[in-house]
């Protein structure tokens, strides 16, 4: 329900990478994903629309994190030429005029092709579209956040529109249920952010608010570590307390559905929870690798998500 994580780019038997059909290449990346994009349970239509939403936000977080697959495919695309195909900015710049033309013409690239079938068929508006391609364009600009604020409305761009597409897609949009939505994917996202403290410190970025940094003595340098020392420990464990009450919060959106779309908004509850318990049982040290929960642990949390427990 949250902005989705890097998959991997298809190799080719001479062991280069290369894009053949950029539109599958970035759908396929669906199955790698940690939380299920458009599971078998759902109506057909559900899943097809909830795929070509997902290949959006995809394509968008490859652009912005530069995990486009090698050979400039998307760049052509999006008529971008290849001595420019490495400038970030300028891709997502291209990119978001091929959104407007979702809405107003023929987009070029055929994953907003696809798009434009659900926008059509859903009346979706352009604005959650815009907010992840806003989230990505300040990903070039801003990696530091100096205080939680300043991370809640980076989430509101890049975990919250996603929430809302899912609502909209599924006919199920209310202001509560919004609200209720937003707080779940801003908890998913920090979720994330947490998991992914070395991975994001390679790209140069910190997601962890300065303000809370200073107040648990946690330096940059504490960041590079191969394990985490106590004061880090009790910073990982302080943000995750934050998210696992923004679910908390969030949680009664479940119980305002019914039927399969009630399944899938539990399993993305449970899958924030079972995560935060598993930051836990790592006793907070993130750093070993991003600890992730059991299939046990997950079902476990869905069946409590389901009874309205947790």
């Amino acid at each position: 329900m949250c902005r989705p994580r890097p998959g991997q780019s298809p190799v080719t038997g001479t062991g280069m990478s290369h894009a053949v059909d950029p539109e599958r290449d970035t759908l396929d990346k669906a199955a790698g994903e940690n939380f299920p994009v458009a599971p078998f349970f759902l109506p057909r239509a559900w899943r097809a629309d909830l795929m070509a939403v997902y290949g959006f936000a995809r394509l968008v977080d490859d652009i912005g994190d530069g995990d486009l697959a090698p050979g400039g495919a998307d760049a052509r695309l999006l008529g971008v030429s290849p001595e420019d195909a490495e400038d970030r900015l300028l891709l997502l710049d291209a990119f978001e005029a091929d959104l407007n033309r979702v809405f107003d013409s023929t987009p070029h690239h055929p994953l907003l092709r696809r798009l434009q079938h659900t926008v059509r068929r859903r009346s979706l508006t352009p604005e959650p579209f815009h907010g992840l391609i806003a989230a990505n364009r300040q990903d070039q600009l801003v990696s530091r956040y100096e205080t939680y604020d300043d991370l809640l409305a980076y989430c509101e761009l890049s975990a919250n529109p996603v929430g809302r597409l899912v609502l909209s897609v599924t006919g199920t949009s209310t202001p509560e249920r919004i609200r209720l939505s937003d707080a779940i994917c801003t908890a998913l996202q920090i979720v994330e952010h947490l998991q992914d403290v070395a991975e994001d410190l390679g790209r140069d970025r910190i997601y962890l608010p300065a303000e809370d940094m200073k107040h648990f003595h946690v330096q940059e340098a504490d960041l590079a570590t191969s394990t985490a020392g106590a004061s880090l420990r009790a910073l990982v464990a302080y943000e995750a307390q934050r998210a696992r009450d923004l679910l908390n919060e969030g949680a009664p959106l479940v119980g305002s559905v019914h039927g399969r779309l009630k399944l899938l908004l539990a399993g993305f509850v449970a899958g924030g929870r079972a995560a935060i318990k598993a930051i836990a049982a790592a006793e907070y040290d993130v750093f070993p690798g991003p600890p992730k929960p059991g299939k046990v642990q997950l079902l476990r949390e869905v069946g409590v998500t389901l009874r309205g427990e947790g």
